[in-house]
């Protein structure tokens, strides 16, 4: 591992075209920086702790191309402290604690150490330990880049002691700008005479999905295989663009009426139990480029949506399938899309929890917010029990039946149904034995 006071990549000569685009352009200050204005406009929190070097430990969340490395990179052309990267992949926890002791050095001298960690969350928990101590005491002001939510793969402690600062996705305006300073850049294509329409351009910004390194990646393959002319410029064909895109569709607008006609087309081929037409829709949307993760999502809540109780394992298969897109990606994971389509089609349908949701919320909204019962509050301290709190709760498993009838929902909702079972799949026996629990409830039994 190489411990180093500043990046160690050299600055990009005119002409020179060496390594990829999205290296060779990379913006070398915050002027230059492209999206997260609500990061780094002027006035904004993070450019002032930047520019004024008032730097602590923070963590840098967001999707992958929106600029956490570059935001370090900047850190780095700024700071008076010795800048120190590595990345988690690479390093375990020997380098850590060399690190860690080199940090400590430089405290007891008097200089700061900044340590930018890449991909902080793949560091495990004695890893991330082993950053505490040092970041207690201020002999490192940590700077963990993460794909991940923070709050599930760093540790609470670690995480207490930084400020979390969220990256967006780049808007398809900044992918855009992006585009046109790769084309006018001198350490870029600006000394090639590059023949590209502003539609083309607005394609490779759509197709990136806020992702600026998958934006350069096609303009630069798509321009390094472009027809050369006669007067030694590059054309860039439609036909190019697709081909190195690898969709056959260019004109598939994830935000426009396609986009939500297409997702109607899935969504209601499965609620009308037609595998086929579903899988058709799937991989309509996946060729036209749409983000399988979307899809997934939309899986999700159709489990629970459209089939509910009626099959309740629709619910992990689709949170399974959406683990398996994030894990694998395109092109492999479209056979999981595809499994979980298919299931969904075929899976006995009941939309019992998408209507009880709605009836419910609709009552929250209509009518007073009603107080909880005296008999279901929690009575933690003697004052709250001598206000009755608790006063008359029956616990079911100490009946026989292990329920009661015990009125749980306040006087005015007391006879109020939300979930009415429907008759198919495995939601028959749900709805037979609420049946009974009604029976029961109403003295009938």
């Amino acid at each position: 591992m190489d411990q180093i006071s500043m990046f160690d990549v050299p600055e990009t000569t005119p002409g020179d075209v060496s390594g990829p685009l999205a290296s060779r352009i990379r913006p070398r200050n915050l002027d230059e920086y492209v999206g997260q204005r609500h990061l780094v406009a002027p006035g904004a929190m993070l450019r002032q702790l930047i520019e004024r070097d008032s730097l602590s430990s923070m963590i840098f969340w967001g999707p992958p191309g929106v600029g956490k490395t570059t935001l370090a990179r900047i850190i780095a052309g700024h700071t008076h402290a010795e800048f120190v990267e590595f990345s988690a992949v690479t390093s375990g926890i020997r380098e850590v604690r060399e690190v860690m002791n080199r940090a400590e050095e430089n405290r007891r001298l008097g200089r700061r150490t900044v340590l930018f960690t890449d991909e902080i969350h793949r560091f495990n928990k004695a890893q991330q330990d082993a950053f505490l101590p040092f970041v207690e005491k201020g002999s490192i002001i940590l700077i963990g880049a993460t794909t991940e939510n923070p709050s599930f793969e760093i540790n609470a402690a670690l995480l207490s002691r930084c400020r979390v600062f969220i990256l967006k996705p780049l808007e398809e305006s900044d992918l855009l700008r992006l585009l046109h300073m790769a084309l006018e850049d001198p350490r870029g294509f600006g000394g090639t005479h590059v023949s590209m329409d502003e539609t083309q351009l607005s394609s490779i910004a759509r197709f990136a999905n806020g992702d600026a390194r998958t934006a350069l990646n096609i303009l630069e393959m798509s321009i390094l295989n472009g027809e050369l002319t006669n007067d030694g410029s590059v054309r860039v064909t439609d036909e190019n663009l697709s081909d190195i895109m690898n969709r056959r569709s260019l004109l598939y607008d994830r935000n426009g009426e396609e986009h939500y006609n297409m997702i109607s087309a899935l969504h209601k081929s499965m609620r009308n139990s037609d595998p086929d037409a579903a899988v058709y829709w799937c991989m309509r949307m996946l060729d036209g480029g749409e983000d399988p993760l979307y899809i997934a999502r939309r899986l999700v809540r159709f489990a629970s949506e459209d089939v509910g109780m009626a099959d309740s394992q629709a619910l992990p298969l689709t949170i399974s399938v959406f683990d398996a897109c994030q894990r694998l990606g395109m092109p492999e994971c479209d056979v999981h899309l595809t499994h979980a389509v298919v299931y969904l089609a075929m899976a006995p349908k009941s939309n019992a929890l998408y209507m009880a949701t709605l009836s419910a919320r609709e009552d929250i909204r209509s009518m007073p917010a009603e107080p909880v019962p005296l008999q279901i509050r929690n009575a933690p301290t003697d004052l709250m029990a001598r206000m009755d709190y608790g006063k008359g709760y029956q616990y079911a498993h100490d009946y026989s039946e292990k329920i009661t009838r015990m009125v749980c929902l306040p006087d005015s909702l007391k006879d109020r149904r939300y979930y009415l079972p429907g008759e198919q799949g495995a939601e028959k026996a749900v709805a037979a034995r609420l049946q009974e629990i009604m029976a029961f409830r109403s003295g009938k039994d």
